[in-house]
């Protein structure tokens, strides 16, 4: 509790409950980890309890897959941007005001949203959503860097995968039961109250990490200098353009997912979201496998090469069966394929974003930043390529997902060169 108890301390009035009690320093400590699970485990629960519903969405509004889809691609490409204003509006205000703002005009969004008789608003609105959202992603992660360092800080972005993967699980189950009840409205609705709880609990529990001292004093210019100067590492560009790709492996299958197990293979909004949850148990476990056992163990480089490894080949063996190589498959094969790959985002999702923001301790939210934008710019590309050519087919879904692999393991090797011998802080000053 050394490395966690510091950061949380600095920005709180003394107590003797806090300062007297070991007991009550680790309570603190557990509860900012929730508070942080909480706001990582925002945007899969805007996304995937919404999944569900991608068919009715599409009949309810009269409009193609592909259209629908946008819903999805708007979303993230809101939180891409969005990261890129947020990321240093913390450096340089600090983590809560812009945080609280941010969770403000979300659950405004999502209500709209909920209201929305057109695709076009809906996609508008879901874009607004993205942009207020990501001011979750993007400050949670800015909060460990504050917190945390070196193979604490990857035990710890394990630990948040454990809370926040939580979330593709439940969410796909709580919007197949809403669809028992309810139209896809009804998603909105849910997450209007669970945007509205979370601001809440971010206002009343959640202190500033990051103390004046260490808070950036320049505008928009030193900002953008600032990135320019994080991207300038190569090792650092290396790791956020590989976890970028990896992410779009990841988000490839989140956006075709809903057509190709329901429409290709028939399977029910129920059925649906609980091989979605199965696979989501998947990612935790292995994540846990990562935090637990391997991180302080084995090198982060050596387990990110076997990771994607793991779904290059698995991405291989999944286009093969979209594309009949194997004969006609049934959905036991391709949900299995499925789930080695949502698996082994349990590795690289953790220990890329450990890698860079190692580098990263001057300025902790435009890293943030470029880490959140590129993952969901990347995801926002491949959401409307996996429906490409419609909805009877996964192959586009598993082309998709094979590509981005490659160019995930191209990054890695390329950039990062993780056979040299290099300083994980050298570019920090």
């Amino acid at each position: 509790m050394s490395e966690r108890a510091p950061g949380t301390a600095r920005e709180r009035k003394p107590s003797s409950a806090v300062q007297s009690s070991p007991h009550a320093a680790r309570r603190t400590g557990l509860l900012v980890t929730f508070i942080l699970g909480g706001l990582t485990a925002l945007p899969p629960l805007s996304m995937d309890m919404y999944l569900p519903a991608l068919p009715q969405v599409t009949s309810a509004l009269h409009s193609p897959a592909a259209t629908v889809q946008l819903t999805l691609t708007s979303c993230l490409a809101g939180m891409a941007l969005g990261q890129l204003v947020i990321g240093p509006m913390s450096d340089k205000w600090g983590r809560r005001r812009p945080l609280l703002t941010g969770m403000i005009v979300y659950v405004l969004a999502t209500a709209v949203c909920a209201l929305a008789p057109t695709t076009e608003l809906l996609v508008g609105f879901r874009l607004v959503q993205g942009l207020a959202g990501s001011a979750a992603i993007v400050i949670a992660r800015a909060v460990v860097r504050d917190l945390y360092d070196g193979v604490e800080m990857a035990r710890f972005f394990s630990t948040l995968m454990l809370i926040s993967g939580a979330a593709p699980i439940v969410a796909p189950l709580i919007g197949g039961q809403v669809l028992r009840y309810a139209d896809w409205r009804g998603v909105f609705v849910i997450l209007t109250a669970i945007g509205t709880a979370l601001t809440l609990v971010v206002w009343r529990r959640l202190d500033e990490t990051l103390p004046p001292e260490r808070r950036h004093t320049g505008g928009v210019g030193a900002a953008l200098r600032t990135m320019r100067g994080l991207l300038g590492d190569r090792v650092f560009a290396g790791y956020t353009l590989a976890g970028g790709f990896a992410f779009a492996v990841l988000f490839s299958y989140i956006s075709a997912s809903p057509f190709v197990v329901q429409e290709i293979y028939g399977a029910s909004p129920q059925q649906f979201s609980l091989l979605f949850g199965v696979n989501s148990v998947g990612l935790i476990a292995v994540g846990q496998i990562n935090g637990k056992l391997l991180v302080g163990r084995v090198s982060l480089d050596k387990v990110l090469a076997c990771g994607l490894a793991v779904v290059t080949v698995d991405s291989v063996a999944l286009l093969l069966m979209a594309s009949g190589a194997f004969g006609k498959v049934g959905l036991l094969p391709m949900a299995a394929g499925l789930f080695v790959l949502m698996s082994a985002m349990g590795v690289l999702m953790p220990n890329t974003n450990a890698q860079a923001l190692m580098r990263t301790p001057h300025a902790a939210g435009s890293a943030s930043a470029l880490l959140g934008t590129s993952s969901f710019l990347v995801g926002a590309v491949a959401s409307p390529l996996v429906g490409i050519a419609g909805e009877d087919t996964a192959v586009p879904m598993a082309l998709v997902q094979l590509v981005c692999a490659l160019l995930s393991a191209a990054c890695f090797l390329g950039l990062c060169r993780p056979w040299q011998n290099r300083e994980p802080m050298a570019a920090a000053g």
